[in-house]
This record gives structure tokens, C-alpha cells and sequence, in this order.
């Protein structure tokens, strides 16, 4: 397996080979050092010894952004945000291709998680989840209103059900972001629409879009079936509380938002469940990837075969995919692990919400599209955050449409 990777090779005293690595979140260093472990019993010959570093979110994208660029003090390997991804690929990027570790097991992957850190046909980063978007239901809220998740198939049956749900318990079906995009985004992807398009060009204001974002709106002031998130978003302890005493009667996010479940809303356990999102129209896809982090090999790595290795053990293996959904609580992008046991084992989200999680992710394998990421997605992400969704929803001083407008002519001059 480490063919051509030498011991000699930065090896200490100890004989291990040091590997730097900088993540902006702690709970990923401790995941690559359990990782780190498991490696060294199986490699007793090259042993790692890996130094995780944990920085703030902006302080270490820029850290590692000015270290690529000076050619100097880059790590070997480095978490990279799924929107600030494409700053590193501008030019010829300072990251090592790793086509040769993704290639031979690309079939057994959503495959679409690995095209948002891909640049000329060459993979730079490996996936920490597939960020499958889904709906969380509160099965208590819906009983009494005579709902039934499972019959919920398309938007309108939501609408529906949200009016039901209105009428006799009081409640919003659900809440709308105004501050972030995880309303938005999801529901033109399962569209086959996007921000940008494949080449890069910006389609924010297409007509799928066009037609999308005023249904957000037609949920809050003409079904009223909707309001917006507490505090802007559904990471904003606002929304947590609202939630937690029971608020709304579901949300839509990915995935991973299953641990601000099990952290923030605690009263909840054993009332949500999660289903699939509605499609726009039966047979219409019925959720998105979204958000990410890519790990990545520097091309200042004195050890780039063993850091690459290191990187295709932790995240490519079914060994690695298994602890991601274990440690992290993450929907591991390799889709054959789904089904092991493991996955059904007993921990807090499985306590939380029921062993059947990944029975729906199954159901969902071949329907999971992720955002064109290219360029100008870090502005248009933020444009559509600060700008965009405000004066489309909540004050409503432009109509969907012109918002929309104005934000892509901004990003096009």
C-alpha cells in the first residue's frame, strides 16, 4: 500500500514521520487522531505522528491561504470550508491532485461530493459528509394535526399538511432563513438549477430560481404556514429555543444538523423524525448535498505519498467511514457503508431520532446533487445571505425577482 514511501522520509528519534494538519474544527482534529491510531496498528513500519492544530474559522483559512501563496509554513494537510474551497483553486492551485486515491472507489461514493473540490478534471479535496438535505418532522406536532410524514410527497402535499398543521395546534409547519440559504439553495438544486452553472457563469436570477424563492415567500404571507427563523437563521439560539418547546412542527436542513439536535434541543428526543424532502412534482428529486469541508495535501509536504495514504485511509476507507458517522454524527459520503450495522448501533442519535436514519438516506442514494462551486461562490453565497433573502422576505422592499436581479448583475460586473 505505501509503495515508494520510505521511513527515511522526515522520520524523528521515535521513528515515526511527523504530519502537520489544520482544521477549524475540534471535533475533526480528534477524529483524525483516532484516525491516527488505528493507523499506526496497521502501519507498525510507518508509524504517523500527527500534529492536529485547531484555529478559528477565518484565522485559519487565511493562515493557510497566505502559507500556500508565500510558498512557506503550510501543513501537510488542511481542512478546507466547501465556500471558501474555490480561493485555492484560483491559478495553478498549491494542492496536490488526488485522483489517484478517489478514482478507484469514486463508484461506491456520492460521486457529486467530490466534483465541489475539483478543478480541470482533478480531485484536491476528500469529503467529510454528504450533507443530504432532508426534512425534520415533530412527529408529535404532526399527530395531532392528522398529518402523516410518510404521505408527504411533493411541495404541495406540504403545503397542505402545513395547513392543517396551522389550523389545529396553532403552529408554523415551519421556519424560513432570511440570514443563511439552506432553504433556498436546496430547493432549486432538486430543481436541477443553481447559483452558477457548471462553467462558472452565474444563474442566480434563472427562471427556476425565479420561480422558487417567491414560494419561500408565498409560504409566510399567503399559506401562513411560515415564519421566519428566529434570530435569521437555524444556527442562532433564538431558533434553538423557539424549537426546543416545540415551535414549529419541522425544519429543513441537511443531514448533519442532526447534533444541533442532540446538543440544543434536547426536549426533542424521540419526537423528530427524518423523511425525505418534498419533490416539486412526484418522482422529482428529493434532496441536495450541501455544505462540506475537503481535506487536503499541500504541495509543500515533505511527505506527500504518506499524507495522501493517511488522508484515502481516513476518509476513503470503509474503516474511516464508519468512525466519521461515530464520532461526528455525519452522513458518510461512502453510500455502501449505509447499511452495516454500525450504522444502526446504539449511540445519541440513534437514541435521538430512531435507528432508521439511514434507511431513508438509502432511499435518497441517486437523488443527492450538489452546488456548482466554483469562483464567485464565496460572494454570491454571501450576497444572497446578507442581501438577497432580507429584502425578498423579510422586509420586502424588492420583489423576489429584483432581488435576484440585482444580486447576479452585482456578481457578473
Amino acid at each position: 500500500m505505501l509503495a515508494g514511501c520510505s521511513s527515511s522520509e522526515g522520520s524523528g528519534s521515535d521513528g515515526k514521520v511527523t504530519l502537520t494538519l489544520w482544521t477549524f474544527v475540534g471535533q475533526h482534529a480528534e477524529f483524525y487522531q483516532k484516525m491516527a491510531k488505528r493507523w499506526n496498528q496497521k502501519h507498525p513500519n510507518q508509524k504517523i505522528e500527527l500534529k492536529a492544530e485547531t484555529y478559528p474559522y477565518d484565522n485559519m483559512h487565511n493562515k493557510l491561504m497566505l502559507s500556500l501563496y508565500s510558498k512557506v509554513g503550510a501543513p501537510d494537510i488542511a481542512d478546507i470550508e466547501v465556500s471558501r474551497f474555490p480561493n485555492y483553486l484560483r491559478g495553478k492551485p498549491q494542492l496536490v491532485p488526488l485522483n489517484d486515491m478517489v478514482e478507484p472507489v469514486r463508484d461506491r461514493f456520492i460521486e457529486s461530493r467530490f466534483d465541489i473540490y475539483s478543478k480541470d478534471g482533478k480531485y484536491y479535496g476528500l469529503p467529510f459528509h454528504v450533507g443530504a438535505t432532508v426534512m425534520y418532522y415533530n412527529k408529535d406536532i404532526l399527530d395531532q394535526a392528522g398529518d402523516d410524514p410518510d404521505q408527504i410527497e411533493t411541495w404541495d402535499d406540504y403545503v397542505r399538511a402545513g395547513k392543517k398543521v396551522k389550523e389545529k395546534t396553532g403552529k408554523p409547519m415551519t421556519t424560513v432563513e432570511i440570514t443563511d440559504v439552506h432553504n433556498i439553495w436546496p430547493t432549486i438544486i432538486q430543481q436541477k438549477s443553481d447559483f452558477l452553472d457548471s462553467n462558472g457563469r452565474v444563474t442566480l436570477d434563472n427562471r427556476t430560481n425565479i420561480r422558487t424563492l417567491p414560494f419561500l415567500r408565498d409560504m409566510m404571507d399567503k399559506h401562513k404556514i411560515a415564519i421566519p427563523a428566529p434570530g435569521g437563521s437555524h444556527h442562532m439560539e433564538e431558533y434553538y429555543g423557539f424549537m426546543n418547546q416545540g415551535g414549529a412542527a419541522s425544519v429543513q436542513m441537511p443531514m448533519w444538523y442532526m447534533s444541533r439536535f442532540t446538543d440544543y434541543m434536547p426536549d426533542l428526543k424521540g419526537k423528530m423524525v427524518i423523511r425525505p424532502m418534498p419533490a416539486w412534482e412526484k418522482g422529482g428529486l428529493r434532496s441536495a448535498g450541501m455544505g462540506g469541508t475537503g481535506t487536503v495535501v499541500t504541495n509543500q509536504s515533505e511527505h506527500t505519498r504518506l499524507a495522501k495514504e493517511f488522508i484515502r485511509f481516513s476518509k476513503l476507507s470503509k474503516e474511516g467511514n464508519i468512525e466519521i458517522w461515530k464520532s461526528l454524527g455525519f452522513d458518510p459520503p461512502r453510500w455502501d457503508v449505509w447499511s452495516d450495522p454500525e450504522l444502526k448501533a446504539s449511540n445519541e442519535y440513534t437514541d435521538y431520532f430512531g435507528r432508521g436514519i439511514f434507511d431513508q438516506l438509502l432511499r435518497l442514494k441517486d437523488e443527492i446533487r450538489s452546488p456548482h462551486i466554483d469562483e464567485p461562490t464565496p460572494r454570491l453565497s454571501n450576497r444572497v445571505k446578507s442581501n438577497v433573502l432580507y429584502e425578498a422576505l423579510r422586509r420586502k422592499n424588492k420583489s423576489p425577482e429584483e432581488a435576484l436581479k440585482d444580486a447576479a448583475e452585482e456578481i457578473r460586473e
